[in-house]
């Protein structure tokens, strides 16, 4: 009699996938508050049922043993040999992140662990959401300061940008892997990959957040960084957007050719030959920005393909 056949028993069927976040940490001698702002982490990304989270923390060349304090609380560590800037550390954890989504925090404790469940969970609605200090949270000069850039941000891109240089922030890991090529490695990449999501058509989101006094000394100085920064917001709007630069230097230079001739046929009754290089000068400024316009478009083309790689995949 042939032996009973027992049925194999049903194959659980896979649950969804659960989407993964690398939370980037730029560290350069923070020692003094590594472990209590990783300590925090935990505890807040262990509360978030919706990501699965992994902490990346890239020593940028510390000398109090960051990078140790970090591996021994259960971090990823990636150290630098040599300092070579904040920018270029989040540059190698963005692309050193293995999660879906990748958010970028800064290791001195000023950003709040506690306001990473309400950043995240707007990702259901928008690609990137930002940690707005609200013009707060520094010195006056900074807050001053910030706002400025703000305003400028807000005329390039035609939206309301209300904190630029806010390094708080989650966004698509395949978007600012994209992106990475294009940042500085200065403390100003923020203002790159803001413009940058704008500009490719990203919906950003700008989420309240209450700062916290940072612990040891800030690595900024206010005026090498400060100047550095405005022109480096020039020229990621020249990048991004230059027709906002070029045509209002080419109107107002314009309006003086016209002015200039106005005043000349008036005193003088002729036209003279400063009225007619102004003029002249007003259209080369016009025609770099239309040149100047293809050339962001192609380079952005460029970005995008980085992004969304062609697929080898043959369709039959």
């Amino acid at each position: 009699m042939a032996a009973d056949t027992v049925p194999a028993a049903p194959t659980p069927e896979a649950g969804p996938r659960v989407p993964t976040v690398t939370v980037v940490l730029p560290v350069l001698n923070e020692a003094d508050n590594l472990r209590r702002l990783l300590g925090e982490l935990t505890d807040e990304l262990d509360a978030i049922a919706q990501y699965d989270f992994e902490v990346l923390v890239v020593d940028d060349g510390s000398t109090d043993g960051s990078g140790e304090i970090a591996r021994e609380m259960g971090a990823r560590v990636v150290r630098h040999a040599t300092n070579l800037g904040n920018g270029a550390a989040v540059k190698r954890g963005i692309r050193e992140a293995d999660g879906d989504f990748i958010l970028l925090m800064d290791g001195d404790g000023q950003h709040p662990p506690d306001a990473i469940k309400r950043l995240v969970a707007k990702l259901d609605s928008h690609d990137m959401v930002v940690g707005s200090r609200g013009g707060s949270g520094g010195s006056v000069h900074r807050n001053l300061a910030n706002r400025i850039y703000n305003g400028l941000a807000s005329y390039v891109t035609a939206r309301k940008i209300p904190d630029l240089t806010s390094g708080f922030r989650v966004a698509p890991a395949a978007a600012l892997k994209g992106f990475v090529h294009m940042l500085p490695n200065t403390f100003s990449y923020p203002t790159t990959i803001t413009l940058a999501m704008f500009k490719a058509g990203y919906s950003v989101h700008y989420e309240p957040i209450v700062v916290r006094p940072r612990g040891g000394h800030s690595k900024i100085n206010v005026i090498r960084d400060g100047s550095r920064f405005l022109l480096i917001i020039l020229k990621v709007a020249t990048m991004f957007s230059p027709l906002k630069v070029f045509m209002p230097a080419s109107a107002l230079i314009a309006v003086l050719g016209v002015a200039w001739y106005v005043i000349t046929f008036l005193t003088e009754h002729r036209f003279t030959n400063m009225g007619l290089l102004l003029l002249v000068q007003a259209s080369v400024i016009f025609g770099l920005g239309l040149v100047s316009e293809q050339i962001a478009q192609l380079r952005f083309e460029q970005s995008e393909a980085r992004q969304n790689p062609p697929s080898n995949d043959v369709v039959e």
